[in-house]
């Protein structure tokens, strides 16, 4: 299965940054997962609006062609950590490649959302970007675990 994150890039700190890597170099070969970053649009004074289409732009170009959209917004479905293993099981079968993306400062561009074959949540709560990228980083490295019967995932 190959699978992209493509987040708008905030400057993640150091520590989020060795997470992601390190939960990314969990994955045996037949599980390609990688984070892409697209740079975040200025904000000086410009609509939010522009900006999210600025940053939507360059995050459409960065999505593997063919790759199944699913993008991560508070208003999206929430999934426990064993539906959503069984929901990336289903895309596997399929033969979907799929990408998750995580917006900038103002969100992700409603057009975007529109585009995308699911809306997730990974909180109730607004997360910083940085922490974002781990938990989901760590949440499809523990839904591999839950479908491969890995004792990383104990529940």
């Amino acid at each position: 299965m190959k699978i992209t994150i493509v987040a708008v890039d905030l400057r993640s700190p150091g520590w989020a940054a060795e997470a992601v890597s390190d939960y990314l170099g969990r994955f045996p070969r037949d599980w390609k997962v990688e984070l892409k970053t697209v740079k975040e649009e200025p904000r000086r004074g410009h609509p939010k609006e522009k900006l999210m289409a600025a940053e939507a732009e360059r995050i459409r170009k960065s999505i593997p062609k063919g790759s199944l959209l699913v993008t991560l917004d508070e208003h999206g479905r929430d999934l426990t950590t064993v539906e959503f293993a069984r929901q990336l099981s289903a895309w596997e079968r399929g033969g979907d490649s799929v990408t998750f993306v995580i917006g900038g400062t103002d969100g992700i561009d409603p057009d975007l959302k529109r585009e995308s074959r699911m809306m997730i949540r990974l909180s109730s709560m607004t997360l910083p970007h940085a922490l974002a990228r781990v938990m989901l980083s760590e949440q499809i490295y523990r839904a591999w675990s839950v479908l491969n019967g890995h004792p990383y995932h104990r529940a």
